[in-house]
């Protein structure tokens, strides 16, 4: 049974509450409840997104509307001046480069392309595809507090033993899998938000999985390759939920794309 965050509660008196209740458990140890620490990493777009077609013609809306009001200036005061251009999309610039005359002086503009080879070929286990989104990695196998065997997609995470900090549990996880926390970067010392998991529910020995997740960015895509997993996938946020569809609800509040 998933505990989902109510609603009339701030999420930070949730998590505040979860981690002075962890902090209670592992002093007395006498809480069955495991803590594990997930950690939600995230490769930032690569190349800048379209413009949004709404949004480019307000930009040129606005150019003329200004060009329209703007008194007219001397001569000497705009040699001192700053005159905005107009916005445009990166296609528009090169055709315009294009047109220019042959010659020394011409500018060389190349345009990032959006779309690769993995996005072709629908290929989920390369981090370049889908350049001008987010992308977070999934592993598949058998992650801490699965109650079967039986190999699951999964955040990279670990079952919090002897660290001093859950910041600390989640880097470990990460570290197992990337080999060297120095290509991420944490966002922050707290957690984004936590899961309740009741497992083995009527039988004697049920206990709590409380699973808290970390964020962090991708610093160094080219040199690190994620190991210790049957499989891996980059995927967007909406692809992601297709993998959680029970957690869907959290998942759409907790990570913001």
């Amino acid at each position: 049974m998933m505990q989902q965050i109510s609603r009339s509660q701030p999420t930070s008196s949730v998590l505040l509450r979860s981690l002075r209740s962890f902090c209670a458990s592992t002093e007395t140890n006498s809480s069955p409840d495991k803590i594990v620490a997930a950690v939600v990493f995230e490769r930032l777009p690569i190349v800048v997104p379209k413009i949004h077609p709404t949004y480019y013609m307000f930009q040129q809306f606005a150019f003329r509307w200004g060009k329209i009001q703007r008194p007219e200036k001397k001569k000497d005061e705009k040699k001192h001046k700053q005159v905005k251009s107009k916005v445009k999309q990166p296609d528009q610039i090169q055709d315009k480069l294009d047109s220019m005359p042959k010659g020394d002086y011409k500018l060389e503009f190349k345009r990032v392309p959006w779309s690769g080879n993995a996005d072709e070929d629908n290929n989920r286990r390369s981090p370049f595809r889908a350049l001008d989104r987010k992308l977070y990695l999934l592993l598949y196998g058998s992650p801490p507090g699965n109650p079967t065997e039986k190999p699951i997609w999964h955040f990279p995470e670990k079952t919090y033993e002897a660290e001093k900090t859950l910041l600390l549990c989640a880097r470990s996880a990460l570290r197992a899998v990337i080999g060297d926390s120095s290509y991420a970067s944490f966002v922050a010392n707290a957690p984004m938000g936590h899961l309740a998991l009741q497992q083995n529910e009527g039988m004697p020995d049920s206990q709590t999985l409380k699973r808290f997740f970390f964020k962090s960015q991708v610093v160094g895509l080219n040199k690190f390759q994620v190991e210790n997993c049957e499989d891996h996938v980059w995927v967007t946020k909406d692809e992601l939920l297709e993998y959680f569809p029970e957690q869907e609800a959290f998942l759409k509040k907790m990570i913001i794309s």
